[in-house]
């Protein structure tokens, strides 16, 4: 026999009893520590190309377009397999998903790690652009172990703290290939990233649930498009398909420009990304009959326009900063004649305070009245930070410009947790696909601010980025508070047996 005991938690009215309910010992605390880590892994799957570019071009004799267009294979996959997993997510659960990512991993790792030329070079990256998918999977997962009131804090420690996974990559495989040794090191290197991966997916798989116990998952009747519930929705819907598939089709453009693809090849890249707007609208219409009919009755309908929103919200805080952490080196190097080296550092007060700004945004969020007004303030906040960047010229003191990035930054990053504090309590059943489309337009929002930095120079980038950053302000006014978005629902904190867990898994430990 099992059993469980669920409490109605107190509501925390401070950062530190906020924080205290999210760490509690138990089941919940446990899924979230475990699923940051699966996040963690992924990340630096992803981005475990990075360290050894180098040693990779000096290798193969790559030039400089070549190399450019690994990057850009390493993001290409990602932003339609960010729709695909969270669908496939809300069909079939976070364990499934997740562990499967994770065990796949391992595949596009060896193709990598073994490749002789090039193409085998391009096509390990494209594969590894389905592991960095793995995001979406874990912002289900983590909402359904903590009530509205503590999701924004419990998401934003699992996103910042897993995003970390992409400077533990920078930081760490370098030195483990040192101690490999060898001009082999780095396939080693990497095959072990993807070994680690794997290892962790059956891990992940045997230790964690999908919800508590007696909290039935709330699954859609297939994987398919996002289910929405009303006309305006559907049309709405496909129209905020189209950007995803030009993005696609602008990722080909930008590997034609650097003279690796024929103008055949950018043609067959082109209609590729138009056959995948095709299916994607395709899968709209099929999957969206009641909808179209008009056949929801209101309790069950959502309002999709804050999916609109919260997606080019984020296409504004982490496309952007995607885009940051990408040219602020090489901006540094030229603009202050700065080493390599020291132009890296200092461009990673960027990223540097992941770890803290983005559990940050998050819990906020569960503290203040108004979720839908606290990302307004950061949004317009950020755009402040990005028109102030926008005026950086050498004449600055390099202190004051580090300064400025790292307060920008922090405006990013916590625009980033309270996104995600908002996307799960949109509407439960399809939470995963909602948090699919959120990222996938984050991944736009990148792709879009490097690619005016072909035509334009950093500083009307910057300026780009604060334009598009106040405009999402502007838009936070349509976006919906979340109906019971500070409820302090019922959830288990006793013992193990308060987790279901399948035969042959191992039982979470007890909490109190």
């Amino acid at each position: 026999m099992t059993s469980s005991t669920a409490v109605a938690l107190p509501g925390p009215r401070s950062p530190r009893s906020l924080l205290r309910g999210v760490f509690r010992a138990g089941p919940a605390s446990r899924t979230l520590h475990l699923t940051w880590f699966a996040f963690f892994t992924t990340f630096a799957v992803w981005f475990n190309f990075a360290p050894f570019a180098t040693t990779i071009g000096d290798q193969f004799h790559l030039t400089k377009g070549q190399l450019v267009t690994l990057g850009l294979c390493n993001l290409a996959l990602t932003v339609p397999a960010r729709l695909v997993v969270g669908s496939l997510l809300d069909r079939f659960g976070p364990r499934r998903t997740f562990s499967a990512i994770l065990v796949y991993a391992l595949i596009p790792c060896l193709v990598f790690a073994t490749a002789q030329d090039f193409t085998m070079l391009v096509v390990g990256r494209l594969l590894v652009g389905v592991v960095g998918a793995g995001f979406v999977v874990g912002i289900r997962m983590v909402s359904e172990w903590f009530p509205p009131a503590e999701v924004g804090t419990a998401e934003g420690i699992y996103g910042g703290w897993g995003n970390f996974g992409a400077a533990a990559a920078a930081l760490a495989l370098p030195a483990i290939a040192e101690l490999v040794g060898g001009p082999e090191a780095w396939r080693w290197v990497i095959a072990g990233t993807g070994l680690l991966a794997a290892t962790y997916g059956l891990v992940y798989f045997r230790t964690v649930a999908d919800t508590p116990a007696g909290v039935p998952y709330q699954r859609t009747k297939k994987a398919s498009a996002l289910e929405v519930t009303s006309p305006a929705a559907v049309r709405g819907l496909m129209a905020l398909s189209v950007p995803l598939a030009v993005a696609l089709g602008v990722i080909g453009w930008r590997i034609w420009k650097v003279g690796v693809i024929t103008s055949v090849g950018l043609a067959i890249a082109i209609a590729g990304s138009v056959a995948l707007l095709a299916v994607q609208l395709l899968a709209v219409h099929r999957s969206n009959a009641t909808a179209r009919d008009d056949g929801y009755p209101p309790e069950e309908r959502y309002p999709f326009r804050s999916v609109a929103v919260l997606s080019f919200a984020y296409a504004c805080t982490f496309g952007s900063e995607l885009a940051a952490v990408s040219f602020l080196p090489g901006f540094f190097e030229t603009t202050w004649g700065l080493s390599t080296a020291v132009a890296g550092a200092a461009a990673s007060a960027f990223a540097v305070m992941n770890l803290v700004s983005r559990p940050a945004g998050g819990l906020i969020s569960d503290l203040v009245p108004s979720r839908r007004r606290w990302l307004a303030t950061l949004l317009g906040c950020l755009a402040v930070g990005y028109l102030v960047l926008s005026r950086l010229t050498g004449a600055w003191p390099i202190g004051v410009a580090v300064a400025m990035v790292l307060v920008t930054s922090l405006f990013a990053q916590a625009g980033n947790g309270a996104v995600y504090a908002i996307v799960p309590l949109v509407k439960k059943r399809v939470s995963g696909q909602i948090a699919g489309m959120a990222g996938a337009y984050g991944n736009v929002g990148g792709i879009v601010f490097l690619t005016a930095l072909v035509f334009v120079p950093v500083q009307t980038v910057f300026a780009i980025m604060g334009g598009a950053s106040l405009l999402a302000c502007l838009a936070a006014r349509w976006l919906v508070e979340p109906a019971g978005g500070h409820e302090h629902a019922s959830r288990p904190v006793s013992s193990a047996a308060s987790t279901p867990i399948p035969a042959g898994r191992l039982a979470p430990a007890a909490g109190a």
